[in-house]
């Protein structure tokens, strides 16, 4: 806890509202498996920092913001919590196939009371709408992450995706059907993780 108000300068009030996040996240772990347990030990460096360090590399200009397989929320809800403070006018779309993960989800939002959008599907049925900015954390491959994001990414837009150690050995794999621009961040919270930012992303012929 700590080291994120260190690293996020954010209101009282914004913190506040991550509190009672962590609190919930807590809470509903002991009904519903939305994390792994061993994680909520050092639940502020593993979660809550690990997706409020993303923040920093959505662009000013961009209005919309789709994650996939948002779980638990982790970066999205805390990207909504910190945009509503920075950027209020950054709509953000949680995608989230699983039913029991999105009632969490609508139980956030409502209790920090956030404008963001919550779509019980899996990113493949998401149809005629396109984004300026596509997250995703612990998902899948940067592969499969790019066939998701691809029909769905707005010209100019930009791909925000953490990864481990194996960052490189993925990104050599994508690169055998994609052609694209990365950008490699270092990790505030892992030694060994990177940030892919990603744009201008075609599909190899």
């Amino acid at each position: 806890m700590e080291n994120f108000c260190k690293i996020c300068n954010v209101s009282r009030e914004t913190f506040s509202k991550l509190e009672q996040y962590c609190q919930s996240l807590i809470d509903w772990q002991q009904k519903f498996n939305l994390v792994s347990s061993s994680s909520l030990q050092d639940v502020w460096n593993r979660h809550f920092l690990d997706s409020a360090q993303l923040f920093e590399y959505i662009p000013q200009k961009a209005l919309t913001l789709l994650d996939i397989g948002s779980g638990a929320g982790f970066p999205a809800m805390v990207l909504a919590i910190i945009g509503a403070e920075k950027t209020p006018y950054l709509k953000i779309t949680m995608a989230e196939s699983i039913t029991k993960k999105t009632l969490y989800l609508n139980y956030v939002k409502d209790m920090v009371k956030v404008d963001a959008e919550i779509i019980n599907k899996r990113v493949e049925d998401i149809k005629d709408r396109k984004f300026d900015v596509i997250t995703a954390r612990a998902v899948t491959s940067l592969t499969d992450l790019l066939e998701y994001a691809y029909p769905i990414l707005n010209d100019g837009g930009i791909c925000i995706f953490p990864k481990g150690k194996k960052y490189n050995e993925e990104l050599k794999e994508a690169e055998k059907k994609w052609l694209f621009n990365v950008k490699i961040a270092d990790s505030k919270t892992s030694d060994e993780g990177k940030i892919l930012i990603i744009e201008r992303i075609k599909r190899k012929k």
